[in-house]
């Protein structure tokens, strides 16, 4: 029995495939980029040091990030520093909190103070601790790729952003045994439960848990 004829009719051209639609690429959430969303003590201290040595602002980019992380600010925070609110002689820095936070007063290291001093010089025009080229505040976006390449050129194993920094240091106080409503304090929380969350991943509450096995 013969076959059929197709069906289908041919204009002399072949069919072209429709393209398909590609929607925007699925956005990762944080914890599925990064394992955590903190620096540690050593972390920092790299990025601190890898800082320093890129391009010719080094001083002023390695000074923010040990300030950001060691008054745990955030970016809108560091940029908005200004001169009047260091007192280099008592050694003592006037952090204003924002996002409805509570001011404090933090002490300065000497090591802190020695490089204000010399950030004042290179910077004598501006008003403002870490300037831009144009001695306006660093954007936020600038702060970001500061702290993105120095995390970068440390080799550290994940992907940093500058709230990491602030993260870190809540941490790092709450694994020192710090009050947690002297943690509140120092970091402007105006609520607790904010502060709360870096006590819960305090190791130390678990310290012994696992003596019951050995290898």
């Amino acid at each position: 029995m013969p076959a059929k004829p197709s069906r289908q009719l041919f204009s002399g051209k072949f069919l072209k495939k429709k393209k398909k639609k590609v929607g925007p690429p699925i956005k990762r959430t944080n914890l599925e980029s990064r394992s955590r969303e903190y620096l540690t003590v050593d972390e920092v201290n790299l990025m601190i040091e890898a800082a320093k040595n890129i391009g010719r602002h080094g001083p002023r980019d390695a000074l923010l990030i040990l300030m950001t992380y060691r008054h745990a600010l955030r970016v809108s925070e560091a940029i908005d520093l200004k001169w009047d609110q260091a007192d280099l002689a008592q050694g003592k820095l006037h952090v204003n909190r924002l996002k409805n936070g509570e001011p404090s007063v933090h002490y300065l290291e000497g090591d802190e103070i020695r490089a204000l001093r010399k950030l004042r010089r290179s910077y004598p025009e501006s008003v403002f601790i870490f300037p831009s080229e144009r001695q306006g505040p660093l954007s936020a976006s600038a702060v970001y790729k500061i702290v993105a390449r120095a995390g970068a050129e440390a080799e550290l194993s994940l992907s940093v952003h500058p709230h990491m920094l602030r993260h870190g240091k809540g941490y790092q106080l709450a694994s020192e045994g710090v009050d947690t409503r002297a943690i509140q304090a120092y970091m402007g929380h105006k609520n607790i439960q904010h502060t709360v969350l870096y006590t819960q991943l305090n190791s130390k509450r678990f310290k012994g848990f696992g003596k019951d096995v050995r290898l």
